[in-house]
């Protein structure tokens, strides 16, 4: 007997779909049999796929292989259905509309596969997961105290001083060369080749007079920085970021149409070269000069690098960075711009699953956990109060609960079940009671978690809330999330209640 993985029937019933759309439009077009007849051929269609072995997307090595092999297939089963017409329907005559219906369903059928093995079958990288608590006294971050106390270098002191008062600070840096000891570097450069031939120094503070916008690799640049920096070295940037930018733009355009400019000089030098597509084309055509910087990213880029930043301000158009070195940068990970992420949770039996979904929060905002909480503490809850890494989109996604949909991804995959407890980090899951470890390790996480049945308050209620749920599903799985569900269903839809 033929078995089927949950993954392969959602994409038998997909292609059920493609085949009765597709049967049901070519109608409008030539002299296809009556409705019944192309539910019949949709329902053939599917079988001669399931059979062939045509919709197993896994088994392809290559997509060449995958494009020629439901070709083929698809052609087969046009002329199976065309002699099933001619030999079985009275006085049918062949016309095109056939030959439409197999022209559609091969190139959706194309474009599912091509979906699913984006989506499904390749695993992008995991996304990187901030530090805990516990681990900002390694970064030098002790209940929200800062390093700048405690600044002993005599030019680091000297640059604090005088970068206020000057209008501009690249000049006046190049006029004031001969102030700093040989312990500092003054660079403007954009290639980190140039930073690093200083390694051989005992380098106390980098000074780079070139704007971050106009530099091509900055996180290579910045890594570089930290290699030929001492332990407690400095680093001095500047930077426009895109509120800057944005609000020159609307300082110098007219009402009418500085709106219009905005929009497009921020699809231009801040969407174009985070899209694969346009990206090489973007940096060949603009070499990178005015690329679009947003504040959380620069700031994540440097926390990334192994530096924490001890002053940050926006002076004369410009925003400025001072940052120290208090780590090694991080190398075991992989930045990434992309809408969709993968997190690292807690599945059945203690697996580590991938978590799919939509990214709220602006780039390299992982990495800015211990500034976030060196400057704003935390609420009672345990969240981050007023946290500006949060995109306008991202706080769109979160209100209306699109940044989870990419869920159905792993439900796809088998990771989660429909109902059932919130996947969780390593970290949360390790806060949890015993107990409730073991329970949870025992079923699937789910995409409704017990929480919005329940509606708990506190982290005990939440953990009493999923004990009650766990220990009744072990003794009767299918109507415990039959009921939980239509509990969920009643919270969310018919009352609005939400997370807090």
């Amino acid at each position: 007997m033929v078995r089927f993985t949950r993954r392969e029937l959602i994409i038998i019933f997909f292609d059920l779909l493609i085949s009765l759309f597709a049967f049901w439009f070519s109608r409008y077009f030539g002299d296809f049999p009556r409705w019944y007849y192309l539910v019949l051929s949709a329902l053939l269609w599917v079988a001669i796929s399931c059979v062939s072995g045509k919709l197993k997307f896994g088994d392809y090595k290559r997509i060449r292989y995958a494009l020629a092999g439901i070709f083929t297939i698809n052609i087969f089963t046009g002329v199976v259905l065309f002699f099933s017409y001619r030999y079985t329907i009275p006085e049918y005559r062949y016309d095109y509309s056939i030959l439409l219906a197999v022209v559609i369903i091969t190139l959706l059928e194309w474009i599912l596969y091509y979906s699913v093995r984006k989506i499904v079958y390749r695993k992008i990288p995991f996304f990187y997961e901030e530090p805990t608590f516990e681990d900002f006294t390694l970064l030098g971050i002790n209940g929200g105290a800062t390093v700048s106390a405690d600044i002993d270098n005599k030019d680091v002191k000297f640059l604090l001083d005088n970068t206020q008062k000057q209008k501009d600070f690249t000049t006046w840096i190049k006029e004031n060369r001969d102030s700093f000891s040989n312990k500092t570097i003054i660079v403007e450069t954009s290639n980190p080749e140039d930073i690093l031939s200083y390694k051989t120094r005992n380098v106390s503070l980098i000074i780079n007079t070139l704007p971050l916008n106009k530099i091509r690799h900055i996180n290579t640049g910045l890594s570089y920085a930290n290699y030929c920096l001492q332990e407690g070295g400095f680093i001095s940037c500047h930077c426009i970021t895109s509120g800057i930018r944005k609000e020159k733009i609307m300082k110098q355009c007219p009402i009418v149409i500085r709106d219009i400019i905005h929009f497009f000089d921020y699809l231009w030098h801040r969407v174009a070269p985070k899209i694969s597509v346009f990206k090489y084309f973007y940096y060949w055509l603009t070499k990178g000069e005015r690329r679009s910087l947003t504040r959380v990213e620069v700031l994540g880029r440097f926390y990334r690098a192994g530096f924490e930043v001890i002053e940050d301000s926006v002076m004369n158009g410009k925003f400025h960075i001072l940052a120290v070195k208090v780590k090694a940068p991080i190398r075991d990970d992989k930045p990434s711009n992309g809408m969709l992420i993968r997190l690292r949770r807690v599945g059945k039996n203690g697996k580590i699953i991938g978590v799919y979904k939509f990214r709220t929060m602006h780039a390299y905002s992982e990495y800015l956990q211990p500034y976030i909480y060196k400057c704003n503490n935390l609420s009672k809850g345990g969240k981050i109060e007023d946290d500006y890494r949060v995109s306008p989109i991202g706080h769109f996604l979160r209100k209306t609960w699109f940044d989870e949909l990419p869920m159905l991804i792993n439900w796809l995959k088998g990771d989660l079940k429909l109902v059932g407890v919130r996947p969780l980090s390593q970290h949360y899951f390790g806060l949890y009671s015993p107990e409730l470890q073991q329970l949870r390790v025992k079923t699937k996480p789910g995409l409704v978690p017990p929480f919005y049945a329940d509606m708990p308050e506190t982290l005990e209620e939440i953990e009493a809330s999923e004990v009650r749920y766990l220990k009744v599903y072990l003794k009767n799985p299918m109507l415990t999330d039959w009921r939980y569900f239509w509990k969920a269903f009643r919270n969310i839809v018919l009352k609005g209640k939400r997370s807090k």
